[in-house]
């Protein structure tokens, strides 16, 4: 459940910032902040995988062996070609809200980069997940990861799907009343794995629940999702 995050790619921090220009006095910020990140992050990480099935009413996937539905007609299109499914989460642990919080007490500027260097940092844990399983489902074919939030998969499955992982006793993750991760720097997320090549569906900025407050969309550039 634990992983090593030796180091934090300073031109996707600089992404998240929305820098287009090479700025020394930016980049150097970003190194030290990123150095004091990775001394204080504990990523943890959680998956399972399950056979998958159209939920009954038709409005979903349904989970094997478990009363667990992903709802929408998003998922369902994401998923159509798929038997499996994994569900994952990760974290970069509470020690870092507390390194941000102090931060964004005691120096704006540093903390707004320390954010941008967590996001980058839970995007590479992320990443590392996605890698572990497709090495463990090596020959198979799989989707883009897709989160709650994202089309019309709603947020508020976060308290289940967190549950469904065990991911409050075993990483520490759980959920506010709102449907919000805690520890901020947490992501929840679904992969599909079929035996078969699988068309690849990008998610649009329209039917995100994100796009109002989007930092990419606002500078007219797109997250990759």
């Amino acid at each position: 459940m634990n992983f090593v995050l030796d180091s934090i790619p300073a031109d996707e921090v600089l992404r998240y910032l929305g820098c287009k220009k090479q700025n020394d006095d930016i980049r150097a910020l970003v190194e030290i902040c990123s150095a004091e990140l990775l001394a204080a992050v504990a990523p943890r990480r959680l998956y399972r995988v399950f056979d998958i099935t159209p939920a009954v009413d038709g409005n979903g996937i349904a989970l094997a062996n478990c009363d667990f539905v992903l709802p929408g007609n998003d998922i369902s299109a994401l998923l159509k070609d798929c038997k499996h499914a994994v569900l994952f989460c990760v974290t970069l642990s509470s020690g870092i809200d507390n390194l941000l919080r102090r931060a964004q007490l005691t120096d704006m500027s540093r903390g707004v980069v320390l954010d941008s260097c967590a996001s980058t940092a839970v995007e590479v844990l992320c990443n590392h997940v996605e890698a572990e399983i497709k090495q463990l489902f090596s020959g198979c074919y799989f989707t883009t990861r897709y989160s709650p939030g994202y089309g019309d998969l709603p947020l508020t499955i976060q308290k289940d799907f967190v549950q469904l992982l065990d991911a409050p006793r075993k990483i520490g993750v759980c959920v506010t009343e709102s449907s919000i991760l805690t520890p901020r720097k947490s992501v929840t997320a679904v992969i599909g794995i079929s035996e078969h090549p699988i068309k690849q569906h990008k998610q649009s900025c329209e039917t995100c629940n994100m796009r109002e407050e989007c930092a990419y969309r606002k500078r007219e550039e797109y997250c990759g999702l």
